[in-house]
Formats: C-alpha cells, structure tokens, sequence
C-alpha cells in the first residue's frame, strides 16, 4: 500500500472512530459531579429555582449537580467562567434574565452571549405584569395608552434602575404605541414598588411574584400580563398582545447554558434531566407556587430565543437612547 492510500486509511479510520466514540461518550456521561456556576450570591430567583431541581437531574444522571457560587460584576465573572470552560458537560451556567439585555446595554462583556454558550433549556419564566395604581382611570391597556396620548409627557412610569427589565419593558411600551411616558429609576425593585403602591408614579412592569400581594389587597391594579401565554395564578388578566400590542412580549427566563462546543449526544443528556425535573409534578407545582412558569423547552428553542431577545433588546435600547456603557 502506498504512503498517500495509508494516511488516507489512517483519516477515514479516525473519522468513523470519532463517530462511534460520541454516543458512547454521551452513553457514559456523566461519571462525576456536575458543577452549576451560578453568577450570582445564593437566595435570588435563579438559585430557588435550580436548587428545587437539582435533586431529581442528580437522580436522572446518577450523579449529583453542585451549585458553585461566583458573584461579582453584575455576573460576569461567573458566566466568563464558564464560557471558558472545557466544553465537556461538567460545567454548566444558570443565567437570570440579564444575560439576554446585557448586550444591549454594555460595552465591555467578556464573553459573546450568542457564541460562547451552548444553550441547554429554560428553567422558567419569571412573569411580569403591567401594574397602575388604582386611582388612575384606566382598567385596560388600551385605556392607559388613550390616557397617555391625551396627555403627553405626564405620565410616569418606574423600574428598579436605569436600564433594567422595568425600563426596557416602558421603553418598548413607548416605542409600540406610539405614547410618551417619562421613566422614573429607583435603586431597586423595593422603593419601585413602594412609590407605585403609594400613587407617585402612575403604571409600571413589575415581576408579579414581587406586587402579587399587593394585587390581591387591590393596592394595585394589574392590567395586563407581559408574557405569551396568561400565568395560571392569575388567567382572568389579558396578555399585552391580547390587549392589543402587537409583539409586546416581555420574558424573564432562567437559562441553562454550557459552554459552546458540547458534544450533541452530552446536550441531550442534560436537556433530558432538565426537562424531567421541570416536568416532575410535584417540582412543576412548587414553580408555579413561588411565582414561576415553568418551561423545559429543547436546546434548539432555547438558541432561538436568546438570538431573538438579544436583537429585540439592543433595538428597544437604541429607540430609547440607551448608549451601551
């Protein structure tokens, strides 16, 4: 056999090799702990939310999951981690909702949110709703924008800071009607909500977990839902495209995300744990107590919506003036 015939051998050689070698790898995996940065300090939505899963995903890979804390600079350190991970299945990321706006909003990201991460399925959605006081004389969407346009620059609407998920949702809102409402920012949620509550500003898009109480006491009035499909505590309240604006869909999910590169096969695996675990009834149920949809969709969905929100934001956040810093 000549030289040129034996390496082409060698090639095809080690190319059905590799072929063979990846389902058994995804067969095999996993054969240790699996470590879940979260970027994030222990006790926010994304931490309840995976610890209340971990368990049965342990149970479906047989092996346990570990949550490894690495807060700091408002998550990225946590997510590069992973981003430069070894794209094996024994690192994985859970992202709240800023990994999607970010882009829109920061200049210096060390990571590419698109590129670096191979998604693995959305936890849950956290809903929002659109909440006024109720002293305003609105009780539809639809209402709120015809008082908005009769008086232009006169309403006000907070969030819990200059560019958070509160002040791109008004931002949007602005944009899709067409209306002027001025944006209020507060140092967090907490003194967004009180000032709603006490009428110093007139509507905003809140996390209704966060004002689900207040909504029940009639301190505030919930006109309508900000995502696809009505919350189930909630099926009487309109989502924003029932009542009338078109693409007006505002999600908080919480992503989980490995690095780019993970052999299809390992994916698999861990969507499928994923999906069990979030399907589980009894886990499905507890979600839905704390405030949270549930979803468990496939890699494939999870990769369109991060393409889909992170262009919807950086085109809210140019109409709104909002210069990445």
């Amino acid at each position: 056999m000549s030289l040129s015939l034996t390496r082409a051998a060698l090639v095809c050689a080690a190319a059905v090799s590799a072929l063979v070698a990846a389902p058994v790898a995804g067969q095999q995996f996993p054969v240790k702990i699996l470590r879940v940065i979260n970027p994030n300090a222990p006790g926010g939505n994304s931490d309840v939310l995976f610890r209340l899963l971990a368990p049965k995903m342990g149970e479906v890979l047989g092996h346990q999951l570990v949550i490894d804390y690495r807060p700091g600079a408002g998550g990225n350190i946590g997510t590069e981690m992973v981003a430069r991970a070894a794209p094996d299945g024994y690192t994985t990321l859970i992202a709240a909702a800023s990994f999607l706006f970010n882009p829109a909003l920061l200049k210096h990201i060390p990571f590419d949110a698109e590129k670096d991460f191979t998604p693995l399925g959305i936890i849950a959605d956290i809903p929002a709703g659109l909440l006024v006081h109720p002293s305003l004389p609105v009780k539809t969407v639809q209402d709120l924008v015809n008082l908005a346009k009769r008086r232009p620059g006169q309403l006000n609407f907070s969030s819990s800071g200059q560019g958070a998920l509160g002040h791109l949702s008004g931002a949007l809102f602005n944009a899709s009607t067409g209306i002027n409402t001025v944006h209020i920012p507060y140092k967090g949620a907490g003194p967004s909500i009180v000032d709603l509550v006490a009428g110093h500003v007139e509507f905003s898009f809140v996390s209704i977990p966060a004002v689900a109480g207040h909504i029940q006491a009639n301190r505030l009035r919930m006109i309508a839902q900000c995502g696809e499909r009505r919350f189930v505590s909630f099926p009487n309240v309109p989502t924003m495209v029932e009542s009338g604006v078109k693409d007006f869909v505002v999600t908080s999910p919480f992503s989980y995300l490995g690095p780019a590169g993970i052999p299809a096969p390992i994916v698999k695996r861990l969507n499928d744990a994923l999906r069990i675990a979030v399907t589980d009834p009894k886990n499905n149920q507890a979600m839905i107590d704390s405030g949270a949809q549930p979803v468990g969709n496939s890699p494939a969905e999870h990769a369109a919506m991060i393409r889909s929100e992170i262009a919807k934001w950086k085109k809210v956040a140019a109409a709104a003036g909002l210069k990445p810093m």
